[in-house]
């Protein structure tokens, strides 16, 4: 009885909540690098920073939220008016601190042609 109290005070907390990478830019001379998600409406910004900081180890400065509501539709077919709704989503916007620089997006064509020279 007692090992069961002691067990689940040592249980670690492994994400099951799905982040989508939808878009990232580079750090700039005036810009730090940006890097937007999609993730599930209820993560909160606590939580988006502390997935990307302990898992990956990035260095997360402030992270943004915008909540969409998911879009309605309506099929029209030959004998039903069918209505359905798609899921509603969160959109995180994160800041990068300044140690990170490139994000990784590829390289330009100039470079791959002086890296195979």
């Amino acid at each position: 009885m007692f090992a069961s109290r002691i067990v689940s005070a040592f249980k670690m907390w492994m994400p099951t909540m799905p982040m989508t990478l939808v878009g990232s830019r580079n750090a700039t001379k005036y810009k730090p690098a940006t890097a937007t998600f999609r993730v599930l409406p209820k993560m909160t910004k606590h939580e988006v920073k502390e997935y990307l900081t302990k898992i990956y180890n990035l260095p997360v400065v402030k992270v943004n939220t915008m909540n969409y509501m998911g879009k309605r539709k309506r099929v029209v077919g030959k004998r039903k008016v069918i209505y359905f709704k798609y899921n509603d989503f969160k959109k995180a916007i994160v800041t990068f601190g300044p140690s990170l620089k490139d994000l990784g997006q590829g390289a330009k064509f100039e470079q791959i042609e002086a890296e195979g020279k």
